[in-house]
């Protein structure tokens, strides 16, 4: 059936976000160590990616839930010595990562600019609204999308939603993102098409086991031919 609608994933699939995290997990790591020398960088990063996994119920995706996480790590690794100093150091680094600039992935602005005249435009993204809701803003490319939908989660349902209330039937659908376990499994799922793009980095929690089996891009400047390739 044809394609009548594209969603577009945000965070790592039209502009940079993973790279931010992850300086920031490397210098927040260096902060504990400093300070626990019995721990490791690599052992305080893979307890705050436990803890963040274990916060989303709570707080959701973000970076100030990323912040609470760091604080509730460095908690678990000091105990009941940790110094004002070192929350408000944390603190820091979060509202450094919030107030990051938008960088736009090379080809992005391009393909979704092209894109727009010859289909409907979605944007689908996780996060913290406000954030999300900046970086959208700061990119240049809202005026290109239909809608813009900041969700807790990406599954089956959430997608079933959205194609229902945009009208949509789920074969004249595809979704572009980086993630193989947001973007493109539960899109799969309930009838719809979507493409991986990968990024360089990706959070743990975001990896999915697959048959491999998932139509692959290695840049979103091949969207477009991609597109007018399928039947």
């Amino acid at each position: 059936m044809p394609i009548e609608v594209v969603a577009f994933d945000a965070d790592d699939t039209l502009w940079h976000s993973e790279d931010g995290f992850h300086e920031i997990t490397g210098r927040y790591a260096d902060l504990l160590v400093q300070r626990a020398p019995a721990a490791t960088r690599s052992g305080v990063s893979d307890l705050l990616d436990w803890t963040e996994r274990a916060n989303l119920a709570h707080f959701g995706y973000g970076v100030k839930s990323f912040t609470l996480s760091m604080i509730e790590t460095a908690a678990a690794v000091l105990g009941d010595n940790v110094p004002v100093s070192l929350v408000r150091e944390i603190i820091g680094l979060g509202k450094e990562l919030l107030a990051r600039p938008v960088e736009l992935i090379d080809g992005a602005a391009e393909v979704v600019t092209a894109l727009a005249d010859r289909y409907r435009l979605l944007l689908i993204t996780k996060g913290d609204l406000l954030h999300q809701e900046r970086k959208v803003h700061e990119s240049g490319l809202a005026r290109h999308f239909e809608e813009i939908e900041v969700v807790s989660e990406k599954d089956e349902a959430t997608y079933s939603r959205i194609l229902r209330e945009h009208g949509v039937r789920a074969d004249h659908f595809v979704m572009v993102g980086n993630s193989v376990k947001s973007d493109v499994l539960p899109v799969l799922a309930i009838g719809g098409r979507a493409v991986h793009i990968p990024y360089e980095f990706l959070w743990q929690h975001e990896h999915a086991e697959h048959d491999g089996d998932v139509p692959e891009l290695t840049s979103i400047r091949d969207l477009p031919v991609w597109l007018a390739t399928q039947p």
